[in-house]
């Protein structure tokens, strides 16, 4: 078989093996780690590849080496092992660039066994025009965003920062639970300035991502690297960054970084599942930076905000098949129902949607009772200590920190003893959880107010009807 054979057939094998690991490792590791890796042939039963950046390299190396080699042996090759190098320009004899080896297709275009893949001259690392940052949705952009009460403000500072005009306030700070908007906001940030400004140097990344990337950094005596990666940037967005607290090291260069990049006037948008202060174990000159700029909380939707959502969700199912078919109680019905989770909402009309098809009938009220009711029963008793908190912070109008804080003024003792009995009584979490929701107590202080709440609240009809009220709120 001639080179030219040899590689069409080389070609082939990569192909079908990236369609095998895509399922095997879910698409968001393969189009992170996978795609930017070049097969540049097989030796001795060793397959080898050029890696744009060392991390990256020796990530794959540790974590997929032996899934790249099984599904390789599975799509025809006989190998045992792989090996990776850092790219380099190769030229011919007359210093033109040579064509560059097969890359792993890409994600979601439909790549099979004879697929196409581009050819093309090799890039050195230095001449990289994209940053490795970590993949973004392409559903959360500003446009699949549903704007209401709870969530316009961090909405508007968003829409604010993707302009990217003037620094108004920096960092952006996004907090709030679960499945409120936080990673949806922060991709339409990215989104919205790669397609305003495609030149400018947007890094997305977890902060799982920066802390594992400092950790190699360190173990392969490549910090100098880091850090001009991570300051070299127009923006940087870190998501969930409660996951670096208590990493002293890491929490260390986070500060770091964010002083350099601050100083250059370079935008910082941050998330986390909580505000600044009542991050346990964040260090006090990380959380006084975090709450320079503009902290944001995303509130848990209303009524009116989750109907808008199915609405829209509702839309895009019939922009690819106009006969689907809904009751109008239906969308009502879940609003109503699933309060706490945005992702739980739309999976439930996802789930409808996919079960009127697949059976071809309408999707009425009784369909859906029936279809969700596991998700429903859970729905049902799936109330939160951070809903609790917010609840009752409004109702005895205090802030949420001073009920979460140190302070035991009677004015915020009783309040947060109240929160401590209604988490008791309306979540599954043990004492020792609920303890850490409020401010790291021990177990015996949440059992102390459980207790005092019992017994206050039969000689305190105030009491009482508090305890009514904020069950009829946090069931509604």
């Amino acid at each position: 078989m001639g080179k030219i054979g040899q590689d069409l057939e080389l070609q082939a094998m990569w192909t079908e093996a990236c369609t095998g690991l895509r399922d095997r490792i879910g698409r968001n590791n393969f189009v992170t780690w996978i795609e930017p890796l070049q097969l540049r042939g097989v030796t001795d039963g060793v397959l080898r590849f050029s890696v744009p950046t060392r991390f990256l390299g020796d990530w794959v190396v540790r974590h997929f080496a032996e899934a790249i080699v099984q599904e390789c042996v599975r799509a025809g090759a006989q190998v045992t092992r792989l090996d990776v190098a850092l790219a380099r320009p190769r030229t011919d004899a007359d210093g033109a660039p040579m064509a560059r080896a097969t890359p792993a297709p890409r994600a979601g275009t439909g790549d099979g066994p004879g697929a196409q893949v581009d050819i093309g001259p090799d890039t050195p690392p230095e001449a990289e025009a994209d940053l490795p940052s970590g993949p973004l949705d392409p559903r959360f952009t500003f446009d699949n965003f549903v704007v209401g009460k709870p969530n316009e403000l961090a909405h508007a500072a968003a829409r604010r920062v993707a302009e990217g005009g003037a620094i108004t306030f920096n960092p952006l700070f996004l907090y709030g639970g679960v499945g409120l908007g936080k990673t949806h906001l922060m991709h339409a940030i990215a989104w919205e300035l790669r397609r305003q400004q495609p030149g400018l140097r947007v890094l997305y990344v977890s902060a799982e991502q920066f802390m594992y990337r400092f950790v190699d950094a360190l173990r392969n005596k490549q910090i100098m690297d880091f850090k001009q990666l991570f300051r070299s940037v127009d923006v940087l967005m870190v998501d969930d960054v409660q996951f670096i607290a208590g990493k002293e090291s890491t929490q260390e260069e986070f500060f770091h970084t964010f002083n350099a990049l601050v100083d250059q006037r370079k935008q910082i948008v941050i998330s986390a599942d909580r505000a600044p202060g009542e991050i346990k174990d964040l260090e006090d000159r990380i959380t006084s930076r975090l709450q320079w700029g503009l902290v944001v909380d995303l509130h848990p939707t209303d009524y009116e905000l989750r109907l808008g959502i199915l609405q829209t969700k509702l839309e895009a199912f019939r922009a690819q098949d106009p006969n689907v078919v809904v009751a109008p109680d239906v969308l009502e019905f879940l609003a109503h129902k699933i309060t706490t989770n945005v992702r739980v909402l739309e999976g439930a009309l996802t789930r409808l949607h996919a079960f009127a098809s697949l059976v071809g009938r309408e999707i009425t009220l009784e369909l859906a009772q029936d279809c969700l009711a596991d998700i429903l029963r859970v729905s049902e008793r799936r109330v939160t200590i951070e809903e609790i908190q917010r609840k009752v912070a409004e109702h005895y109008n205090i802030r949420l920190s001073d009920m979460i804080g140190p302070k035991r003024v009677r004015t915020l003792a009783r309040p947060r003893q109240v929160a401590m009995y209604l988490s008791k009584e309306l979540t599954a979490k043990s004492l020792p959880d609920i303890g850490r929701r409020f401010g790291g107590r021990d177990h015996t202080t949440i059992i102390h107010g459980v207790r005092k709440v019992e017994e206050l609240v039969a000689a305190d009809p105030q009491l009482a009807e508090d305890l009514r009220l904020l069950r009829r709120l946090l069931s509604s």
